[in-house]
């Protein structure tokens, strides 16, 4: 018996690799199973920024709201895990997160951001019925092989309040009449070509009953678009974008707000973002009619 063990214990000292060879495994295996539970770790987290965005990572932006900025700071018991975590966020910034249709071609480079126009009661007046007294030009349509007459009344300013901004930004209107009828109002409107693109009532969304015009469809960078809109829920997407401007029915001659909004948007480029220009317009648009 003392023999044997002799021979065991002289074994194991001269053949120490056996030993060392299962040490190593053992740490391989204990290495595997750490690193399979940062890979479901990460799985996890980004599963839980799909079902939860309000539970997203630092650096990604929601339309709509606010940037996200939480960054799992929460994680605190365990450095390492908070590191894998969070390595998935990885590359940069992008401007907008958001599924969109991208209904806009690239804005061309000499373009520094992008102004959505509505059309009645904003550009224009229409009238039907009885032809008025005064009006600026006829637009017809064929209803139930009937033809009705449109009076249309232009804006004061309109007609220069286009050619300004078409120098320095795309413009847009996005209108929630029909097609058959806004087309025709627009091509006679707008004779030089100063607006870009034309949308009508089918690009429009029926959100809580209301017609809505989302702004993020259109691939454009909302931190270089504002909407003027008579009506502020057209643009309940994106509020933060929105500039309200009177309604315009036709008979008001002494209007000037398309004139002091040519002025704003000349001006407005020393603001980075144009959401901080327009909030800071519509502050004292409010101020001076307070003041009145």
């Amino acid at each position: 018996m003392r023999q044997q063990l002799h021979h065991r214990f002289h074994t194991g000292r001269c053949f120490p690799g056996k030993r060392i060879g299962s040490i190593t495994i053992v740490a391989s295996i204990n290495k595997s199973i750490v690193k399979c539970g940062h890979r479901l770790t990460r799985v996890f987290s980004e599963f839980t920024h799909l079902v939860a965005p309000s539970c997203g990572v630092k650096g990604f932006e929601v339309i709509g709201e606010k940037p996200i900025t939480a960054s799992f700071d929460d994680v605190k018991h365990d450095p390492k895990l908070e590191y894998e975590t969070c390595s998935f966020n990885i590359l940069p910034r992008p401007p907008v997160l958001v599924l969109q249709r991208n209904l806009l071609p690239p804005l061309a480079s000499d373009k520094k951001g992008t102004i959505v126009l509505d059309l009645d009661e904003t550009l224009v007046h229409t009238s039907l019925g009885s032809q008025p007294l005064r009006y600026d030009f006829i637009v017809s349509r064929v209803v139930d092989g009937v033809t009705v007459y449109f009076y249309v009344f232009k804006r004061p300013g309109v007609d220069e309040f286009l050619e300004i901004i078409s120098k320095k930004y795309e413009v847009i209107v996005f209108t929630a009449g029909h097609k058959e009828y806004a087309s025709k109002v627009l091509d006679v409107l707008d004779p030089n070509g100063y607006i870009s693109h034309r949308f009508y009532r089918d690009s429009c969304k029926q959100v809580h009953g209301n017609i809505v015009k989302d702004l993020s469809e259109f691939g454009r960078d909302l931190r270089n678009v504002a909407i003027v809109d008579d009506n502020p829920k057209s643009y309940s997407l994106q509020p933060e974008n929105g500039i309200p401007i009177k309604p315009f029915y036709g008979d008001e001659l002494w209007d000037r707000e398309l004139m002091k909004l040519a002025g704003f948007f000349e001006r407005c480029n020393v603001f980075p973002d144009m959401r901080d220009a327009v909030n800071w317009y519509n502050i004292r648009v409010k101020a001076k009619e307070i003041r009145l």
